[in-house]
């Protein structure tokens, strides 16, 4: 079987996290016997034609160079909000993913045509005729934007109509694309992490907590900073990543005389996240809305404790048994359950069997082989193979 797949994030090189999870995909599907290629748009720096990780990738233009800038990085919506010519580059970039797949069809003539995000992906080909059925893939941000515009939820049926099967990362994307009323049930099925990269680390670990993420209102680290100085000074954190509100955090952990228990460890490659999941007390996730939340995934295979906000996908992933869902900005109830976290985890005690069954749990349904499991299954279904 040969799957198109069609993204606008997708990893520039070995080891960028820009859309790790759908190489994953894609590398798993390609062990099961399914043969795929990808299609993403054009950036600074970036070949034409390549192949990261094996997998055959065409990279179309959609703007002058200087302008191809919205993908990869996770600000597409504040640049196409803030300038024309970014306004310009996103109608530039529907009619390059067509074309492209146009003449995809034509050279590769794929069974299945993959589309990841419904926007811009699937909204691209909402009036392409393709050769294959359609399957397009919730994320997470393509569903906030929805619930945020009610031209957007009308344009989400237009494709969720179009697509054959519309899948989703988490139970929450489902529930709240359903209610968009397309007529189309949305199904779950997670994508994959490398668990290889992530092993178990039962033993005792520092009085730190860690956050991994971009570095921006939804990911809650303002809220993370807040609870930080209501617990015990000698608790510390490390943050991981970067975004557009960097400076202002750096400046708002100086104001709560937090600035000597911060560590601003900036973007890391993927392969290098293991030994922090390992050693940390517990990893923070305040987010919220968020799609799924690989990262609580991630740290529960290096037996990490996760502390979340029970918000959007993260309560696909956390449980009482793994680790503390708490209530979105209630502050004083996260500072106390990092307190808690940090002296168990930093003790000899710990929970060293829950953490365990977590990282089985985690084994079972976030592995590339049961990823690439329930795709392929969806593409026999969709294709009668």
């Amino acid at each position: 079987m040969r799957v198109l797949f069609l993204t606008h994030s997708y990893p520039r090189f070995a080891g960028d996290v820009a859309g790790g999870f759908i190489l994953r995909l894609a590398t798993a599907l390609q062990a099961t016997g399914t043969e795929v290629r990808v299609l993403a748009p054009a950036g600074p720096g970036l070949a034409p034609r390549d192949d990261v990780g094996g997998i055959p990738l065409t990279r179309f233009r959609y703007a002058p160079a200087t302008w191809e800038t919205l993908a990869y990085e996770g600000t597409m919506a504040e640049q196409v909000r803030a300038s024309w010519h970014a306004k310009v580059a996103l109608g530039g970039m529907f009619l390059g993913m067509r074309s492209a797949t146009h003449a995809a069809i034509r050279a590769f003539r794929p069974d299945v045509i993959h589309a990841h995000w419904w926007f811009p992906s699937g909204l691209a080909l909402r009036f392409t005729r393709c050769a294959g059925p359609l399957v397009v893939t919730l994320h997470g941000s393509d569903v906030r934007l929805a619930v945020r515009s009610a031209r957007a939820q009308l344009a989400f049926r237009t494709v969720a109509r179009r697509a054959r099967v519309v899948t989703a990362v988490s139970r929450w994307l489902a529930t709240t694309a359903d209610a968009f009323g397309s007529g189309r049930s949305v199904r779950v099925a997670p994508m994959p992490v490398d668990v290889d990269l992530f092993p178990f680390h039962a033993g005792r670990r520092e009085r730190r907590v860690l956050l991994v993420g971009r570095l921006n209102a939804q990911k809650g680290v303002a809220d993370l900073l807040d609870a930080l100085a209501l617990v015990a000074p000698d608790v510390g954190l490390d943050v991981v990543g970067d975004g557009p509100d960097a400076a202002a955090l750096a400046a708002r952990a100086e104001t709560l005389g937090l600035a000597q228990r911060v560590r601003w460890l900036g973007a890391v490659p993927q392969a290098e996240l293991g030994p922090l999941y390992r050693a940390a007390a517990a990893v923070v996730i305040p987010s919220r809305d968020e799609g799924l939340g690989l990262v609580a995934v991630e740290a529960q295979l290096s037996g990490a404790p996760v502390i979340a906000y029970r918000s959007g996908g993260l309560t696909d992933v956390v449980n009482d048994l793994t680790g503390t869902l708490v209530a979105p900005g209630d502050f004083p109830a996260l500072a106390a359950a990092i307190m808690e976290t940090v002296n168990r985890s930093s003790s000899a005690l710990g929970n060293h069997s829950g953490s365990a069954q977590a990282r089985e749990n985690m084994l079972a349904r976030f592995s590339p082989a049961a990823a690439a499991g329930a795709y392929a299954a969806i593409y026999r279904e969709i294709t009668g193979q």
